[in-house]
This record gives C-alpha cells, sequence and structure tokens, in this order.
C-alpha cells in the first residue's frame, strides 16, 4: 500500500513540475532487405493539473490512513 502511496505522489508531481513525461521511441523508416533506416520520435504524455493534484491527495490520504491503521 505505501509503494502505491508513493508512486501516486511521485506521478503528481512530476505533473506538477514538468507537466507530463517525455520518452523516445524508434521507428522504422525504409526497410530495404539488410539495410534498415530507423528514426527517434518524441513522444510526450501530458498529466493534466486536476489529475496531478487528485494523486497527490490520494496518495497523502494513502499514507497516513496506512499509518493510522497499523
Amino acid at each position: 500500500m505505501k509503494i502505491v502511496a508513493i508512486v501516486l505522489i511521485v506521478i503528481g508531481l512530476i505533473g506538477l513540475l514538468a507537466g507530463g513525461i517525455s520518452f523516445t521511441t524508434k521507428e522504422k523508416v525504409i526497410d530495404l532487405g539488410p539495410i534498415d533506416v530507423t528514426r527517434d520520435k518524441t513522444h510526450t504524455a501530458y498529466i493534466p493539473l486536476a489529475a496531478s493534484i487528485a494523486a497527490l491527495v490520494a496518495g497523502g490520504l494513502m499514507l497516513t490512513v496506512g499509518q493510522k491503521r497499523t
């Protein structure tokens, strides 16, 4: 339960501070037998502000409720 709460908090912070997560994939452009031409394509997954705040609140609540029960 603590791990899920920490992951939610981290995702919420990334959404608030960076606005999203960027990642790069390789895309095959040309495939001519033994010759392959690829290019890097950057994708961005935007995290809405409301979702970031909700993730922070949910993660914080999970941490505090989990500590009170033990």
